[in-house]
């Protein structure tokens, strides 16, 4: 998917206006966003004004700050159903880089965004290729797993890297500050299951 399409699909969803509604019906400023997120308020005020994509780990401590669900954010109503089916052509695919400034890394795309109320979130991941230094690690609360479809894929933590190939499979605490990058030239493509925790 080209860039500008995947711009014009993150503005669709009005992510930022989403944020910053819940954050005044809580009664909340930005300052009082970032000291419950750890965010800054630049960053902040950057996604309310919809000049920035956030990346998962972002959204899920915006979403957990404001006492709802990640999936709020790519839902359109708020459906109650205990059954969901998200069909290929209505996916909404994140491009999660600051526009003109800074990649993260990495597309991704809410698989059951039709649920609101769920214990899961599921994502298709598409890693890009990067060097080592351009890496951003992230944490968050809850767990998360990862089963890699295709490419090569390393996932680092701190002081440890492990390489995945299709067919492999990571479970581990999200707490723990990680980062992946694809090390062949095409993108790694994997399917990611979060428990953002309680």
């Amino acid at each position: 998917m080209v860039l500008d399409d995947i711009k014009h699909e993150v503005k669709n969803l009005h992510i930022g206006k989403k944020i910053r509604e819940l954050r005044k019906k809580a009664g909340f400023v930005l300052q009082d966003l970032s000291n419950r997120t750890g965010l800054s308020k630049p960053l902040l005020s950057q996604i309310e004004k919809e000049m920035v994509s956030p990346p998962i780990a972002t959204l899920l401590k915006i979403s957990k700050a404001l006492n709802t669900n990640i999936s709020f954010f790519f839902q359109n109503d708020g459906s109650e159903e205990k059954v969901v089916v998200v069909r290929k052509d209505e996916s909404k695919v994140i491009d999660s880089r600051y526009f003109g400034r800074e990649e993260s890394g990495y597309y991704y795309e809410a698989l059951a965004f039709k649920k609101p109320k769920k214990y899961m979130e599921p994502f298709l991941v598409e890693f890009k290729r990067k060097r080592v230094d351009q890496l951003s690690y992230f944490s968050h609360d809850g767990e998360e797993f990862i089963y890699l479809l295709e490419g090569t894929l390393e996932f680092r933590t701190e002081d440890q890297h492990y390489i995945l190939q299709p067919g492999d499979s990571l479970y581990f605490e999200s707490s723990i500050p990680h980062a992946y990058r694809a090390l062949e030239r095409r993108n790694a493509k994997a399917l990611s299951v979060i428990y953002p925790g309680r």
